[in-house]
């Protein structure tokens, strides 16, 4: 750790980068480097800032402000695992450089948001909402992601509302709405951006049985139900339900001549909804008989689920 007039320069640095102005951050950073050549949290940082400059750079070819936002936030994840390559994490300046990043990209969307407007684009409700999430500011991102979903409920709309919540500490609705997300379609759901406890933990519980990229994602509404996580349920409206069957009636023809790799995404696909059909039986006092014909077709796709499922 940097101590010293150097250390105090560095807070200097970091407040730049929090207000995205990167390029006096570099002009300060490589002052310092050239007093210290040895400084490892200068290092560090001048890595960090090379990286976000470069890709500054790069929106110049970029035709819009949004365009140049979106390429922005698509950076984050490249940006992370670069520098996990850079040494010991440093995350007094990694948070500055998050500051910097996203800081930058609000400014971009903000740019093309215009409060009056009844037809704005809901992925831009949804990216300005993701950005305050990203700056820690949970209650602006939750406004914006609500104007998102009233406009379009998206499974990557609903995810990020339900990670807002369950930061705000509102874990009921946060369930809720994570179980609407990954029914409607787990694919689209953006878990790299999603920050919350409930949903990481359960995602780390996930990769611990071996389950990866999109796999893990159509498992996650199953074993939410397993292991008590996705454990809010809101009742199914009639035309819900008339769709529920014929989606389970869909994905069942489709498993039958479905070749392997597609099998290890609809089977906890299909066991989902099947879940969802067991919560509808059971809400609207149905025969039980009805019932334990959705619990043999789960156990006849996996006497595991099933196993833990009826324990």
């Amino acid at each position: 750790m940097t101590t010293g007039p150097v250390h105090g320069v560095l807070q200097q640095v970091y407040d730049l980068l929090k207000t995205g102005e990167i390029e006096q951050a570099n002009r300060e950073l490589t002052i310092i480097l050239q007093q210290d050549l040895d400084n490892t949290d200068v290092i560090y940082a001048l890595a960090g800032v090379n990286f976000w400059s470069d890709k500054l750079k790069r929106l110049e070819s970029s035709e819009t402000a949004f365009e140049k936002a979106e390429y922005l936030v698509s950076q984050w994840k490249s940006f992370s695992e670069y520098m996990k390559k850079q040494g010991e994490e440093r995350e007094q300046i990694l948070y500055a450089l998050k500051q910097c990043a996203f800081v930058t990209a609000l400014q971009l969307y903000q740019s093309q948001y215009r409060e009056d407007s009844i037809t704005q684009d809901p992925e831009l409700y949804r990216k300005m909402g993701l950005c305050y999430k990203e700056l820690g500011d949970y209650e602006y991102a939750v406004q914006f992601l609500e104007q998102a979903k009233e406009r379009d409920d998206s499974p990557a709309i609903l995810a990020e509302l339900a990670d807002c919540y369950a930061l705000c500490g509102e874990t009921r609705i946060s369930k809720v709405l994570f179980r609407e997300a990954f029914f409607k379609d787990a694919s689209r759901v953006e878990l790299y951006f999603l920050e919350s406890e409930i949903i990481k933990r359960l995602v780390s519980q996930i990769e611990a049985l071996g389950y990866t990229g999109s796999e893990l994602a159509e498992w996650i509404p199953v074993y939410g139900v397993l292991y008590g996580v996705l454990n809010v349920k809101r009742e199914l409206r009639a035309f819900e339900f008339g769709k529920l069957k014929q989606a389970i009636f869909a994905l069942e023809n489709e498993i039958k001549e479905a070749p392997a790799e597609s099998r290890v995404l609809l089977v906890p696909k299909l066991i989902n909804h099947y879940f969802w059909l067991i919560d509808h039986y059971v809400n609207s006092n149905d025969d039980k008989t009805r019932i334990n014909e959705v619990l043999l077709k789960i156990k006849l796709l996996d006497p595991d689920v099933y196993n833990r499922y009826i324990s």
